[in-house]
């Protein structure tokens, strides 16, 4: 197996409640992100054999998978025993014996189309054959001069005039698009504030930016998946998710 197919089987054990499937995937050790549940791998095979015996069957359907060097990054949308469904960013590490050691993600409630009638999830399936250094260059770029206001004068370098398609669920298409939810979110006294990037992942002509800040002063974690195309920030998708409190926390390794 790949490693994509790998991480694609670890999720598909939430829906099939396979622990044992589950269990061979991953490494002893496995670190997990994800705030709400236990670290190691006998807590991920517990929440597998919790979510099989939920009354409302969980749903899968991974949207877009990548790889970059050890690490796999997927698009998906869950649905947890009836919960509602979510977006999700997944992030995978893999160990030297190809074992699943490490999780990261961010998850957010699916949403109705945004003003220019896209979804969190629709768009651009194809994946290019890129150059995976170079898109990451340029997504690394927007996301320090713009995003976290390094250099923000360089922004319209980074689009095709007004070419630009926008998946965020409160945002138009466009560069102006862009402009005008920015704006409005000014008048309301809304910032939204990128502190640090923690990883860039990249795979052909998409890269996922995984960034930490703040949105209308709450603690607040940013995935961006970017497509790249002659150069420019072609389009975009992401997901938000308040960053949860200490005090809440089920493992204690952190967010990143």
């Amino acid at each position: 197996m790949t490693k994509i197919e790998k991480a694609l089987a670890l999720i598909g054990t939430f829906v099939s409640g396979d622990t044992d499937k589950a269990a061979s995937l991953l490494a002893e050790g496995y670190i997990q992100h994800n705030l709400a549940y236990g670290s190691g791998r006998d807590a991920f095979v517990s929440s597998v054999a919790y979510l099989a015996s939920a009354p409302v069957k969980t749903t899968v359907n991974n949207i877009r998978a990548f790889e970059d060097g050890n690490k796999v990054f997927l698009q998906t949308v869950y649905n947890f025993a009836g919960a509602g469904e979510q977006v999700a960013f997944d992030i995978f590490r893999f160990d030297e014996k190809g074992l699943i050691a490490e999780h990261w993600d961010n998850l957010a409630a699916f949403s109705k189309p945004n003003p220019s009638g896209h979804t969190q999830i629709d768009g651009t399936m194809e994946k290019r054959n890129a150059d995976r250094e170079k898109t990451r260059r340029i997504v690394a770029g927007f996301v320090g001069d713009v995003l976290r206001g390094e250099n923000p004068d360089k922004l319209t370098s980074y689009f095709d005039g007004d070419t630009y398609i926008q998946h965020n669920a409160a945002i138009a298409d466009g560069l102006s698009g862009l402009g005008a939810a920015l704006a409005t979110m000014s008048a309301q006294g809304v910032s939204m504030i990128y502190n640090k990037t923690h990883m860039i992942l990249a795979d052909g002509d998409h890269a996922l930016a995984c960034s930490e800040g703040t949105f209308g002063g709450v603690p607040t974690t940013f995935y961006d998946l970017f497509r790249v195309e002659n150069g420019f920030i072609a389009e975009h998708w992401d997901v938000m998710e308040t960053l949860a409190a200490p005090e809440t926390w089920a493992n204690q390794n952190g967010k990143f």
